[in-house]
């Protein structure tokens, strides 16, 4: 039955997003607000459709330290959960992500108009400078950037060394750090097609405010906040 009740998630996720991804390049010259609401719709339905399809269903805790006005996102980096997530969790968002995806036809293309940061991965020190560059002109216009400093998905119980170029960011740029946890790895786990029924707990950590702080504390600070937690579900796991 779990394998059956994924595959009806995995069916009818994958075509609303080729409905979406389509229909949405007709969005192309509207106002970026009315493009992002548009695209993040599939988003929605795919968090709904996999609790109807997966019983797979999620709460959020520390909506209260969201702080106003434009922030970074650290989040966890374990499932496939967290990409969809996000973006009804959180304030209208432009992500980090290789520029290649954007070269994919229709969804690439989509993906284009949500105005990512694209990097060159190969560049080295100057795919930082790509990050700063593009994610202060985001934050500037009031959009959030989302981070996973661990640039791939790791398995719970696992951990990554912490990329750098979100903390530059955040050191450049000056706005605060929202550290997030998630024990959603347990549930939709890295490269694994079925999804096991439950309740996903995600957590949002009080904003770390980064004036006056280096990248690598800046990092240090948040790493620490989300190993605790990640520690904390790791344990009633077991």
């Amino acid at each position: 039955m779990l394998y059956l009740r994924s595959l009806l998630f995995f069916v009818g996720s994958t075509l609303s997003m080729i409905l979406i991804a389509t229909s949405g390049l007709l969005t192309a010259f509207a106002p970026f607000r009315i493009r992002y609401y548009y695209m993040t719709r599939w988003g929605v339905f795919a968090l709904w459709w996999l609790r109807v399809t997966c019983g797979l269903s999620y709460v959020v805790e520390g909506k209260e330290n969201l702080p106003k006005g434009s922030a970074l996102i650290f989040c966890k980096h374990s499932s496939t959960w967290e990409t969809l997530a996000l973006q009804q969790i959180f304030p209208p968002q432009v992500w980090v992500l290789k520029r290649e995806l954007k070269w994919l036809p229709i969804f690439g293309w989509a993906l284009a108009l949500l105005q990512p940061i694209a990097i060159n991965r190969k560049a080295g020190r100057r795919a930082i400078d790509q990050i700063v560059e593009q994610g202060v002109k985001r934050l500037k216009a009031g959009l959030w950037v989302a981070v996973f400093p661990e640039g791939t998905r790791v398995a719970p119980g696992k951990h990554k060394k912490w990329g750098i170029g979100g903390a530059v960011l955040a050191a450049e740029s000056g706005h605060p750090v929202v550290p997030v946890a998630h024990n959603a790895g347990y549930y939709w786990a890295r490269r694994q097609f079925i999804k096991r029924p439950g309740t996903i707990r995600m957590v949002i950590g009080p904003a770390i405010t980064t004036q006056g702080l280096s990248a690598a504390e800046i990092n240090h600070a948040a790493e620490q906040w989300v190993n605790a937690r990640m520690a904390e579900f790791d344990a009633q796991q077991k």
